[in-house]
């Protein structure tokens, strides 16, 4: 009997997005991992729910987001936390138990007095709505108006962030 061929998860979409701020890259990378602050500078996210001890290879998190009139939960799993080269990527999926899920990946590069935000994303859909349906529109969303909404709001926020004055 033959093994079963391995079926690696090709994703159906695919995005880059990327935006420089006036902001230095280790700020930026700090403000991108602190994961308490995420509904900051994403305004489809409602809250955070739970977080972990540390951020770390495998450290879990879990937010609400608020789309198309519903509400739900998305867990995330870091998979690199590199501070030294400002790269964070995880993946994340409805915490609902579909199979589903997105994998993204966050690089701040030093440019000029500030930095490149550079942030991409494959969607991984595994059931048939959303391979049919779903996936599309959500590609869409996030190439058009999200993620660079989100890149806008994340320099704005490291702006408050660094201009408060020390008490």
């Amino acid at each position: 009997m033959s093994p079963k061929p391995t079926v690696e998860a090709v994703p159906t979409s695919t995005g880059v997005h990327s935006a420089l701020v006036d902001v230095e890259a280790d700020a930026v990378f700090a403000t991108l991992t602190d994961l308490a602050r995420l509904p900051t500078w994403n305004e489809k996210m409602v809250r955070v729910v739970a977080l972990p001890d540390r951020i770390e290879p495998g450290a879990e998190w879990v937010v609400e987001f608020a789309m198309f009139g519903r509400q739900w939960k998305s867990r995330s799993r870091v998979a690199i936390l590199d501070a030294a080269t400002h790269r964070f990527e995880y993946r994340t999926q409805t915490d609902d138990g579909n199979a589903s899920f997105t994998d993204w990946r966050w690089r701040v590069e030093p440019e000029g007095v500030g930095s490149r935000v550079s942030v991409s994303w494959e969607l991984h859909p595994r059931t048939f709505w959303r391979r049919v349906f779903f996936s599309r529109v959500r590609a869409r969303q996030l190439a058009r108006t999200e993620v660079p909404a989100s890149l806008a709001t994340l320099a704005k926020a490291d702006l408050q962030i660094r201009d408060k004055p020390s008490r």
